[in-house]
């Protein structure tokens, strides 16, 4: 199995495995729960810049459209992403 990231030298890689070995499942988690809403902020912005002021019911539409594919978006919330965009 190769786990080494592109990008993270072989010994930081290293500290980083026993790290979470090291973890709790709870603080494992919690850590990929903190990670998934810094994801959705990020994504956030980038909606908020491509589309300008919008309200808090369509962020969130187009932020769920980004996760949900098409035809969840129109069945649950009735947004059609090829009309209305992500």
């Amino acid at each position: 199995m190769h786990n080494q990231a592109h990008d993270t030298p072989p010994h930081i890689q290293k500290m980083l495995i026993a790290g979470y070995r090291k973890m709790s499942p709870q603080q494992k988690l919690k850590r990929v729960s903190e990670l998934t809403l810094a994801v959705q902020q990020l994504a956030l912005a980038r909606i908020r810049k491509h589309y300008g002021p919008l309200s808090e019911r369509e962020q969130h539409l187009r932020l769920a459209s980004l996760w949900l594919d098409r035809e969840t978006m129109k069945r649950v919330f009735h947004w059609d992403t090829l009309k209305e965009g992500y």
